[in-house]
């Protein structure tokens, strides 16, 4: 009798089970983006600090020039000027105006601002006018940033859990931050096996190919935000897979293995996580990557170090790491929703095929479908064989087809994993 196959759901909830955010740390704000914060981020200061304009023109009374047309100009009397930086040298009073510049503190007696285009001030010219001709009416708080108008002093800027972007550094930084309280970065260790493997670059002996999926297991680790560390090929033995096992679980919290869970004469890798750790599940219902090993292991310091065994198969390494070890390492670092990721709904430019009873996952070129503006459509990226690299460097989705269904036609409609822009970092 078959072993069960685990679903993908009951796979996740296993793995994220009891797993906890790292503890955080204190980084420099040119190290925070795509680290999650790790504590409520208050503002320091508030935000404009006082009134300031938002254009070049002049500071005005409201008053003066309620009336102000270009067949009516109101004209005033220039007192002064002032630049962002600086502070206002004099005050606005009834009849007077001050030159004033984008960001400038707005001088006390001005309630408006008239931009240089509604006055017939020379526009680029440094000398200061003595007087000047407003042309055209402004309301009180015209073109006037007010004090606080973005956040005051005490107010929460940020949540914890969400990852940094740059837009929210910019945030951070106005808000008074020069540093924050973020998660540590998981630590991932990735290993390759296998008697065949050649390092990259190096010339192949006969019957070898070279280590594609350690690079790009550990590419992805780092894109997801985690620190890696690459440690070469484990030959196929169980002393090899082991003594390296042991060696990541010293330093990592997560090790990605790949290669050597099937059920070969020579895969080890499953016995080898007995032999260091636990094995918590095996064998997957998904199309590539049933092969699938998850445990855990305990390190000398008291860290549970998670343990993932994915397929030897280039393509089934990729998308097995973007389900199962991109979600965890999203836990670990502190994101609030480790599993969401971006989908779209799209119709499939060709009918596909794909084994009973596991959820299939297509690699996929997305596009403007030209028969539903507004809408995508999926082109296969190539031929969707596990050991199949060209595909899956050109595709920039997955496409998701459920276990109940042996094909869809051209024209059904699926979900898209979106794999570009990658997120992290």
């Amino acid at each position: 009798m078959s072993e069960r196959l685990i679903s993908v759901e009951e796979a996740l909830e296993r793995m994220l089970d009891g797993i906890r955010a790292l503890p955080h740390e204190s980084v420099g704000v040119d190290e925070a983006v795509g680290r999650v914060l790790a504590e409520p981020l208050a503002a320091r200061v508030t935000l404009p600090p006082w009134d300031n304009s938002a254009m070049d023109g002049f500071a005005v009374q409201s008053t003066d020039v309620a009336a102000a047309a270009p067949d009516r100009p109101v004209r005033l009397r220039v007192v002064g000027e002032v630049a962002a930086g600086h502070e206002p040298s004099a005050t606005v009073g009834p009849g007077t105006a001050m030159r004033i510049l984008t960001g400038a503190m707005l001088p006390e007696g001005a309630d408006t601002v008239v931009p240089v285009e509604e006055t017939d001030a020379a526009e680029g010219v440094a000398a200061l006018p003595e007087t000047v001709a407003v042309l055209a009416p402004a309301a009180r708080g015209h073109h006037v940033r007010r004090a606080g108008s973005d956040f005051h002093a005490g107010a929460e800027l940020l949540a914890p859990g969400l990852r940094i972007s740059p837009q929210a550094l910019a945030l951070v930084v106005a808000g008074g931050h020069g540093a924050l309280a973020v998660h540590r970065r998981p630590r991932v260790a990735v290993l390759a096996t296998g008697d065949e493997l050649t390092a990259p670059g190096q010339p192949l002996p006969p019957g070898h190919i070279h280590d594609s999926n350690s690079p790009g297991l550990a590419a992805q680790a780092r894109a997801y935000g985690a620190e890696v560390r690459r440690l070469g090929v484990a030959r196929d033995t169980l002393p090899a897979v082991e003594a390296a096992l042991r060696a990541a679980i010293a330093w990592a919290d997560v090790v990605v293995c790949s290669g050597g869970v099937s059920v070969g004469a020579r895969d080890v890798v499953r016995a080898a996580f007995e032999r260091v750790g636990r094995v918590d599940l095996w064998r997957v219902a998904v199309q590539p990557g049933k092969p699938l090993a998850f445990g855990r292991a305990a390190a000398e310091d008291g860290r549970e170090v998670l343990l993932f065994g994915l397929p030897g198969n280039p393509v089934s390494s990729f998308v097995t790491f973007e389900i199962f070890v991109r979600p965890v390492l999203r836990m670990l670092a502190g994101d609030r929703a480790p599993t969401a990721r971006s989908v779209v709904r799209a119709r499939l430019a060709e009918a596909v095929t794909k084994g009973p009873g596991r959820r299939a996952f297509l690699r996929v070129i997305l596009g403007a479908d030209p028969d539903h503006p507004g809408e995508w459509i999926a082109h296969l990226a190539g031929a969707q064989g596990s050991h199949v690299l060209s595909a899956l460097a050109l595709a920039d989705g997955l496409a998701v087809v459920a276990e109940n269904v042996d094909g869809l036609a051209a024209g059904a409609h699926v979900e898209v994993w979106q794999l570009r822009p990658m997120e992290g970092a």
